[in-house]
C-alpha cells in the first residue's frame, strides 16, 4: 500500500504518495480546478526538487482530484495585483517549474481525467508521456480573455504540428481526447474507468528497464532537439558510449547473447 509522504514542504493543496519506484503527485484543489496558483507552483516545484534527487523514484505521475485536470493560472489571484513586475516574475516561476519537469531524470506522466487549458495545456505538454480519458478536453484558451497563451505555446509547439498549434492559439477552441492524441498532446486515449489501469501499464513498462538507460535517454531526447543535425549526433554518439559502459547495460548485452532474461541491478 502506498505510504502519503510528509514533508516540511508538502501541502493540502498538493497530494504525494510514493511506492515502487513511483512517485504520484496530485492537483488538489477540485473546487478550483486544480488552478496553478503561486502557492500550487511552489508546492510542485519544492517536490519536483525533492524527486530528482531521490534514486528510489523511478516514474512520476501527475494526477488531478475532481472534474479538471488544471485550468490553468488563478486568474482572481493575477487579477488582484496589475503590476508588470509582479506578473514577470509569475511568468518566471511557471517557467522554471515546467523547465525543471522535463529536466528530472525519471519520466513524468501525466494522467488526465478532465480539462486541462492553458498553463494546464502546458503542463500536459510538458510532460513526457500523457494518458488521457475519453472525456478529456484541451484548449489554450487565454485568447478568449484577451491574453495569447504565450508560454503555454513554447510547449505546445513542442508537441503539435505548427498549424494546429497556431489554430488552437488563436481560437482558444476545445480538442477533445481523440483529436489530442491524433496531433500528437497525448500518447493514449481510453474510457474513464481503465485511466489507471493504462497509465500503470506506462509504469510498468519503464520500470522493467534499467534506470541508467531511461534517464540517459531522457536527458539525450530534449538536449538533441534544440541541436542542429551534427551537434545531436555528436551528443546522442557520447550518450550512447557511455551508455554502454554501464553495467546494467552490459549486462543486458550479455543476456541477449547468452540467450536469457536480464538480471538488473537498477
Amino acid at each position: 500500500m502506498a505510504a502519503v509522504l510528509q514533508s516540511p514542504v508538502a501541502d493540502p493543496m498538493l497530494l504525494v504518495e510514493q511506492s515502487g519506484g513511483v512517485a504520484t503527485l496530485t492537483l488538489n484543489r477540485p473546487a478550483q480546478y486544480n488552478v496553478l496558483s503561486a502557492g500550487m507552483m511552489d508546492a510542485l516545484q519544492a517536490e519536483f526538487e525533492r524527486i530528482a534527487a531521490d534514486p528510489a523514484v523511478r516514474v512520476v505521475v501527475l494526477a488531478a482530484a475532481g472534474k479538471a485536470f488544471c485550468a490553468g493560472h488563478d486568474l482572481r489571484e493575477m487579477r488582484a495585483e496589475p503590476a508588470l513586475a509582479y506578473y514577470q516574475a509569475l511568468f518566471a516561476q511557471c517557467s522554471r517549474l515546467m523547465t525543471t519537469l522535463q529536466a528530472l531524470p525519471q519520466p513524468v506522466i501525466a494522467r488526465v481525467q478532465g480539462v486541462a487549458t492553458a498553463a494546464g495545456c502546458q503542463l500536459v505538454a510538458m510532460c513526457d508521456l500523457a494518458v488521457a480519458a475519453d472525456q478529456a478536453r484541451f484548449a489554450v484558451s487565454g485568447v478568449n480573455l484577451g491574453l495569447f497563451c504565450a508560454t503555454p505555446a513554447v510547449a505546445l509547439t513542442r508537441n503539435v504540428s505548427r498549424k494546429a498549434a497556431f489554430e488552437m492559439l488563436v481560437t482558444g477552441e476545445f480538442i477533445d481526447a481523440q483529436q489530442a492524441r491524433e496531433r500528437g498532446l497525448v500518447n493514449r486515449v481510453v474510457p474513464a474507468e481503465r485511466l489507471d489501469a493504462e497509465v500503470r501499464s506506462l509504469v510498468d513498462s519503464i520500470l522493467a528497464k534499467p534506470a541508467v538507460a531511461v534517464a540517459a535517454g531522457k536527458g539525450l531526447f530534449y538536449r538533441q532537439l534544440e541541436m542542429g543535425i551534427d551537434a545531436a549526433y555528436q551528443l546522442a554518439g557520447q550518450t550512447m558510449a557511455c551508455n554502454m559502459m554501464a553495467p546494467d547495460t552490459l549486462e543486458g548485452v550479455q543476456a541477449f547473447i547468452e540467450k536469457r532474461p536480464p538480471a538488473w541491478k537498477s
